[in-house]
């Protein structure tokens, strides 16, 4: 009996130790839908690195990656949204920004195919003297079309999302003005590019490779005596300051040397996107962005104009017999590209055509 007794005590009352599990589970049950809704509401965000080598208060920054990082946050309702690091906060220089987008360390990078030479060799093109309108929007849009039509293979690696065009290179410096190719022999002027160090060279100015953070120091202390420089960029890194004079054609000629710029995407971040993040991705880019940035560099352009005036800088605008004297000087710039293309299996004379062709559209527009 008593063993029947103890068996009958055990099977009908519920032990401390079984009931406490069960509310324990009971509360996890209810807690999984909470944490389940915040990993969810975090995975739909994703965050683009974009990385570029201005500074944050630079016109670039303030008028072209800012308005497009709140452009497809918006119109992704908050699934995407950026974190900006100009400056080269992630690190390297402008010339490995292309490597850190290909591999992975940015998401997107505005940088220059001029950094990387032979990299992207049909873009070259673009650099030649004497190609391209001086202004910004008409500039972007021919560097677009060319590289639609020319050069897509050259970024075979990237998910291109612009090309637009970095602005007239104009002459800037301190205290010798200059209006001829006369003027210019014996400078050591700042060149952005090998084509610009070309141009330089091919008019007898000694042509200094110097990053854009070193240029203002240089022309201070006598380093160098110039620097050949868009308008857009002077104000940004303090050039203005350091220089009086600034030299470049007239409005109807095309400018001296053109810097193309590059908006990439890594391939991969964009491949893994929803369809419907791509397509806000699709919409903020092309020409959409190439008009962005070249109305901005425009504006950059004028504001830099009425800042320079305001300070006592002097604009010099070279007169046609001396543009042309710069043209026939400088014309083995684009024979010798032309040779050194051919060499690497491209058509040579039929991308230099190309860009004349393009370019010659839009200056008459």
């Amino acid at each position: 009996m008593k063993s029947t007794r103890s068996h009958k005590l055990l099977s009908t009352a519920t032990p401390r130790w079984r009931s406490t599990p069960n509310r324990m589970l009971a509360g996890l049950t209810l807690a999984l839908p909470v944490l389940s809704g915040a990993t969810a509401a975090q995975a739909q965000t994703v965050t683009i690195k974009y990385s570029h080598f201005l500074p944050a208060n630079s016109g670039f920054n303030q008028k072209v990656a800012l308005p497009w990082c709140a452009a497809i946050e918006k119109d992704s309702g908050g699934k995407m949204k950026c974190q900006l690091y100009p400056s080269l906060a992630l690190g390297g220089t402008p010339a490995q920004l292309a490597d850190q987008v290909k591999n992975g360390v940015a998401d997107v990078v505005w940088t220059s195919p001029s950094y990387s030479t032979g990299r992207f060799p049909r873009t070259e093109a673009l650099e030649l003297p004497f190609t391209l309108p001086g202004d910004g929007l008409a500039a972007s849009r021919a560097m677009w079309d060319y590289v639609q039509q020319h050069a897509m293979a050259d970024f075979k690696d990237f998910k291109l999302l612009a090309i637009h065009s970095g602005g007239n290179s104009v002459i800037s410096t301190a205290s010798k003005p200059i209006l001829s190719a006369d003027d210019i022999k014996g400078l050591k002027l700042r060149s952005p590019s090998r084509f610009a160090a070309l141009f330089l060279s091919s008019l007898g100015s000694t042509p200094v490779n110097m990053p854009l953070a070193q240029v203002t120091e240089g022309i201070s202390k006598g380093v160098i005596d110039g620097a050949m420089i868009p308008w857009e960029v002077l104000p940004a890194i303090k050039v203005d300051e350091v220089t009086k004079y600034h030299m470049e054609g007239m409005a109807h000629q095309p400018g001296f040397i053109q810097t193309p710029m590059a908006v990439m995407m890594n391939k991969a971040k964009y491949d893994s996107l929803a369809p419907e993040l791509k397509a806000v991705i699709d919409k903020h880019s092309g020409q959409a962005l190439v008009d962005l940035t070249g109305k901005a560099w425009d504006e950059g352009i004028a504001d830099t104009r009425k800042k320079l005036a305001a300070q006592g800088n002097k604009t010099l605008v070279i007169k046609d017999a001396d543009y042309n004297a710069l043209k026939k000087t400088t014309a083995s710039v684009e024979a010798d590209w032309i040779k050194q293309a051919n060499a690497r299996g491209l058509d040579g004379s039929q991308l230099a055509a190309a860009v004349h062709g393009i370019g010659s559209k839009y200056l008459s527009k």
